[in-house]
């Protein structure tokens, strides 16, 4: 009984050993696409085409940051409590925060 049993578990791994080794690995290689080259002058065409685009694009957008908040020094008053908010007059210099309970730079 279990030399039957051994038996067709051999002759199904040989056959599917068989039809595995049967497959051909399917890879891609850049030798079966080649690679089509530009002429030039369509590629100065559309590098002059990018840069005309980017100078338009300069021109709308501005350097400037809105509503840029000046910097106060150690000790002055940073911050303006309106209500339960609190309002910014400046940013605390490097190494200073502003207290929110004093609404000083410390």
């Amino acid at each position: 009984m279990e030399s039957s049993a051994a038996l067709r578990g051999l002759v199904l791994l040989g056959l599917l050993s068989v039809l595995c080794h049967g497959q051909i690995s399917q890879d891609v290689s850049s030798e079966d696409f080649p690679v089509e080259r530009s002429e030039p002058a369509a590629d100065r065409d559309l590098i002059e085409a990018l840069e005309t685009l980017l100078s338009r694009m300069n021109n709308r957008v501005s350097t400037e940051k809105r509503g840029s908040i000046p910097l106060c020094g150690m000790g002055d008053r940073c911050a303006m409590k309106f209500g339960p908010r609190i309002g910014k007059l400046c940013d605390c210099e490097r190494g200073a925060n502003c207290n929110s309970y004093l609404l000083k730079c410390i």
